[in-house]
């Protein structure tokens, strides 16, 4: 199959993703696919693609990108300053891509992903239905790994629709600063009221350590309440966990379906797109919200984006 792009440069994390692997936890698989769903699906809908069609994800600085062919891409998510021949091209618009085209992504300054979508999708092995690289298991991608330079990118030939214009009001507002709403979770009630308000109230700062997989917080350390090992129970992307150091860890498309630390909170799920998009150094607040509230939120949430985002923000 004749390839579609080669990367030239392959940035510093970058992966071939879709809408990942929903209603597999209970084999053991995460859900993976885009870290930030809502900036996907708003690029695919830029060019006509079907909101899963697989594109690129680019951590904190992206790839350069050499075409073959002509064909029609848009980028979506933290702004890189993508350029194509050295012309920088505007987020979430098609952009007509003739062979012999080089695009170029540098390092976003706000936010932590960038999407790339191309017209048809990306062709990766498939696992469960989905492309979605996920690299601890070496599923989907290209050998299950992040991209590399020489790496050659084929179309997925999925049915095309027209080009959709993304609203400005309608793309994320990505920030230094996330409030996110959570419930609380099933083990808030061990650490205590004083934490759980603690929790509920303090700002938190994004440490170094994070991936796909989530995002330790610093801070004001929690006290864990002094209580025998628990077993493992699920877990879910948006999960926050308590482990014994005290620093909340937050997680996210990648994480682990099961895990033996607290699980003190749940960010909502219209809130979830958002928390991909955070970096190293970038300020955290948790809100809580009940049950309902959340439910409420999200279909309200759905409704807004459902010409864009079928299926909306239950994944």
């Amino acid at each position: 199959m004749n390839p579609l792009a080669e990367m030239l440069k392959a940035g510093l994390h970058t992966t071939i993703q879709d809408m990942g692997r929903p209603g597999a936890r209970h084999l053991g698989v995460p859900l993976s696919g885009a870290a930030d769903p809502l900036s996907f699906a708003l690029a695919n809908a830029a060019i006509g693609n079907v909101p899963h069609a697989a594109g690129l994800e680019c951590v904190m600085s992206g790839p350069t990108l050499r075409f073959f062919h002509d064909t029609s891409i848009a980028v979506g998510g933290a702004d890189m300053q993508p350029r194509l021949n050295n012309v920088r091209v505007p987020l979430y618009t098609a952009i007509n891509i003739t062979a012999g085209d080089e695009l170029i992504l540098g390092a976003a300054q706000i936010g932590a992903r960038s999407y790339i979508a191309f017209s048809g999708g990306l062709m990766g092995s498939a696992f469960l239905n989905s492309v979605s690289t996920y690299a601890p298991a070496e599923l989907g991608g290209i050998e299950g790994r992040p991209l590399r330079s020489g790496d050659k990118l084929s179309s997925m030939k999925l049915p095309i629709g027209s080009p959709r214009d993304i609203p400005a009001e309608m793309r994320p507002r990505i920030s230094h600063e996330f409030v996110l709403r959570a419930t609380t979770g099933p083990e808030t009630g061990s650490i205590g009221e004083r934490e759980a308000t603690k929790f509920f109230s303090s700002r938190f700062n994004a440490s170094r350590r994070g991936d796909r997989m989530g995002v330790m917080l610093d801070g004001a350390p929690l006290e864990p309440a002094p209580s025998p090992p628990m077993a493992s129970s699920p877990v879910f992307p948006g999960t926050v966990q308590l482990p014994p150091g005290g620093a909340p860890f937050l997680l996210l498309s990648d994480a682990q379906t099961v895990g033996g630390y607290p699980r003190i909170a749940q960010i909502i799920a219209a809130d979830l797109p958002l928390a991909g998009q955070i970096r190293p150094g970038d300020h955290i607040w948790f809100r809580k919200a009940t049950p309902d509230a959340a439910r409420d939120i999200a279909l309200k949430k759905s409704a807004l984006y459902s010409d864009y985002f079928p299926g909306g923000f239950f994944r």
